[in-house]
């Protein structure tokens, strides 16, 4: 079956379908050659019977958020690349307890707690990415983590079946999750929060904003953090230390504000981006005997 057959069939089920669409505007990064077929769907059922149409053709499937923590070939990704859109009524609140479609951004999430006067996402605020992609990763923040808040996780497997997994089986980690072993896809997740007095977690959330905006280089695009933090270490300081701010491949640079962070100068490519990073891994290895290991996550063919 061609791509074009696929297709078809893919828009049978009700799903949007781009054909050779540029995974460069589905990143926060703006890098990445284009996908064979760009998928969205709405409804849990779509989602299903997609997983289980690529499954049985052996069609290759790869799940995406807002692409904030993806770094994408430049050959771009071979088959379907599939997007849960979380429409307009994607939070449910009962009590301290709030359900979230994994397609929607954990900024709204944030401001949906805030509005009920639910406390334990301020960290959160300003984290780019959804709510799937941020408890796929475990995505945290001044001290807190996704997984301090999370109470289970509805996904469906790659046959389009659905499971429900609790915090334990989810096996939380730093920058981690079951999820990224397991071959799950996050559909829903419950959050556990509890009171709390709306102003002072709008204050806390606009002072983490605040902090974000003038630690980070949020005028350029990235992947956020680009490595994850040695044990006992931080991994912009050692780069920054290794004299390795500013140090640039074609458009990709070290951040001058801040050498956690890869930025795109314009016009990077992938290829770019991990010369960059090779070198920088070397260097730092060779001055402080430390390995980093990317926090982003290399896509593609």
């Amino acid at each position: 079956m061609n791509m074009a057959d696929i297709a078809t069939q893919l828009r049978m089920i009700g799903c949007t379908v781009r054909e050779q669409e540029s995974m460069a505007a589905h990143t926060s990064f703006k890098i990445g050659g284009a996908a064979d077929l760009f998928v969205s769907v709405g409804e849990r059922e779509q989602a299903c019977e997609v997983l289980r149409f690529c499954r049985k053709e052996a069609i290759p499937l790869r799940v995406v958020g807002n692409g904030s923590n993806l770094l994408v070939s430049d050959a771009g990704i071979a088959g379907v690349v599939l997007r849960f859109e979380a429409g307009d009524a994607p939070f449910t609140v009962e009590g301290c307890r709030i359900t979230a479609l994994a397609g929607a951004s954990l900024k709204r999430l944030c401001t949906v707690a805030c509005e009920n006067g639910l406390s334990g996402l301020e960290f959160a605020y300003g984290i780019p990415g959804t709510v799937g992609g941020g408890v796929y990763m475990n995505a945290g923040a001044y001290g807190g983590e996704l997984s301090d808040t999370v109470r289970s996780v509805t996904a469906l497997t790659p046959d389009g079946e659905t499971v429900v997994l609790s915090a334990e089986e989810l096996q939380f980690g730093y920058r981690h999750s079951a999820l990224m072993e397991n071959g799950l896809f996050v559909w829903s997740v419950e959050l556990e929060l509890h009171q709390g007095d709306a102003v002072a977690i709008r204050e806390a959330m606009e002072a983490h904003l605040t902090a974000r905006k003038e630690k980070q280089p949020l005028e350029y695009p990235s992947g956020g953090s680009f490595f994850k933090r040695p044990t006992g270490y931080f991994a912009g300081a050692l780069i920054e230390q290794s004299g390795l701010k500013g140090y640039t491949v074609g458009g990709a640079q070290v951040s001058e504000k801040h050498a956690g962070f890869v930025i795109n100068r314009g016009g990077a490519t992938c290829a770019d981006v991990m010369a960059l990073c090779e070198h920088v891994q070397r260097e730092v290895q060779t001055k402080f005997g430390v390995k980093l290991e990317r926090e982003v996550q290399l896509v593609g063919r």
